[in-house]
């Protein structure tokens, strides 16, 4: 039976600039076929189980090469046999669906196929490396008009459709894909009468912590862009309004703090947050053991959560042993914090114990206040968990059990950054420490280091962050 297929504009670069229903779309989905420079971290929204494909993996001669077009038809083919197969497919594409992103070809497929779709938009890409540089795209004064140009047309073409008089006269001019050419469409511009003191602006990389803005006048554009090592993906603004860039830069203005955990991103406050989790919580291969202690929970006279995971994957676990919150009755719950207390919620579950200092340590002033001799207590716990709060129990006369409900592990793929770019990295655990160390060596001198616990601060200073 034929499924319809929605594709889905995944927005220009920073995962929450999906939109909402795109997102809602991509939780549903059984296949989800996602372009090379969607941010993988959107696909951690994908249902478990989800095939993920990433089209890539369908060219055989590379996404910047001439055979564009077969790759194209093998993306479409696939998109058709996942819907004939039953499937709900999302096709999860750059920016917006409908702007430089070769729906046709795609529509084409499912039209002559008879299979039902739905577009989503998306925020496109110059609309997000306007906004991330500060660049309003139309202004009273300065640009009533704005056109998007491809700036890499198909190679097959005899004659180029672009209509470089006509774009002289637009106020502002936006380039898709245009680095590689950009010497040649300088030229052009100019040779039709584009001042040569017109407002240029490259931005590399849009919306993401490795954004990168370069702005000159016209004729000097493409010899910077080659002097800074500019590189694909980029967008290329033309025009006066790219000037109040300088006073609008808001990205530029404000204090850049990476942000090493998990935990979802908070908006009004100081500074500009840049999500890079340097950790991954991933379910463990086998849960023969765990799922033994579950069987006997109503052994056990406290359940201490020491992060929200470890509540996510308890509750998951219980589940799939046939248990569910009921089995929970006359036992005692801690969490170690208001993070892990609202997970518990979210199962129905009002914890007994929060300690005032959201760690380890609090806990455990807070558990001096109990009465916690030859009591029997189960602690889920990551793979990497130190074993601090485990032996401060005991000395509290406890009978804990510990077992590992999931694993802590660093991420693949993290971006090369310069870390001079940015004032002030925040981690959250020792484990976000050390991958950064792993990974990115040092912190400079002029970014301040924060950092949340006296066990992570241990850990940065026992890894010499400093350079």
């Amino acid at each position: 039976m034929k499924n319809k297929v929605y594709l889905v504009g995944a927005g220009p670069g920073k995962p929450d600039l999906i939109t909402v229903r795109g997102l809602n779309i991509l939780k549903e989905a059984d296949v989800v076929i996602y372009d090379y420079l969607v941010d993988k971290r959107i696909l951690e929204n994908a249902k478990e189980g989800a095939d993920l494909i990433c089209c890539d993996k369908l060219a055989k001669k590379g996404r910047y090469s001439n055979g564009f077009s077969k790759h194209q038809e093998r993306i479409s083919n696939l998109i058709v046999k996942k819907a004939k197969e039953g499937k709900r497919v999302a096709r999860l594409k750059n920016g917006d669906v409908s702007i430089f992103s070769r729906l046709s070809q795609e529509l084409d497929a499912l039209v002559r196929n008879k299979i039902d779709y739905e577009l989503v938009p998306g925020v496109t890409a110059a609309s997000g490396a306007a906004s991330y540089a500060g660049i309003p795209l139309t202004d009273r004064e300065f640009a009533s008009t704005c056109a998007f140009v491809t700036g890499h047309e198909d190679p097959n073409k005899e004659v180029s459709s672009i209509d470089w008089k006509a774009l002289s006269k637009v106020g502002t001019v936006v380039f898709y894909m245009a680095v590689e050419n950009l010497p040649e469409i300088v030229k052009e511009l100019i040779k039709v009468g584009k001042p040569k003191d017109t407002g240029c602006a490259i931005v590399q990389n849009a919306t993401l912590a490795t954004q990168k803005v370069l702005s000159a006048n016209l004729e000097d554009i493409a010899k910077r862009a080659k002097r800074e090592g500019i590189k694909p993906p980029a967008i290329i603004v033309v025009g006066d309004v790219v000037k109040l860039g300088k006073r609008f830069n808001w990205l530029k203005k404000n204090k850049k703090i990476i942000f090493t955990g998990l935990s979802e991103e908070r908006f009004f406050i100081k500074g500009v947050y840049f999500h890079l989790p340097l950790i991954k919580i991933e379910p463990m291969d086998d849960y023969r053991g765990f799922d033994n202690y579950l069987k006997n929970i109503s052994d056990y006279d406290w359940l201490i959560f020491a992060s929200r995971y470890g509540v996510e994957y308890f509750f998951k676990r219980l589940e799939a042993v046939g248990l569910d919150s009921r089995v929970l009755n006359g036992i005692k719950i801690a969490a170690v914090g208001d993070s892990t207390k609202n997970r518990l919620l979210d199962f129905g579950i009002k914890a007994d114990l929060v300690p005032r200092n959201e760690s380890s340590k609090g806990l455990i002033e807070r558990f001096k206040k109990e009465n916690f001799k030859g009591k029997n207590i189960f602690l889920p716990r990551s793979d990497i968990s130190d074993k601090g709060l485990e032996k401060e129990l005991g000395k509290l006369g406890a009978l804990v059990t510990t077992s590992v409900a999931y694993r802590n592990v660093m991420p693949k793929d993290l971006p090369d950054l310069d870390l001079n770019d940015f004032d002030k990295i925040m981690f959250t655990s020792p484990s976000t420490v050390r991958n950064f160390k792993k990974r990115y060596k040092k912190v400079p001198k002029k970014v301040k280091i924060r950092y949340i616990g006296d066990v992570t601060l241990r850990e940065i200073k026992r890894c010499r962050l400093r350079v």
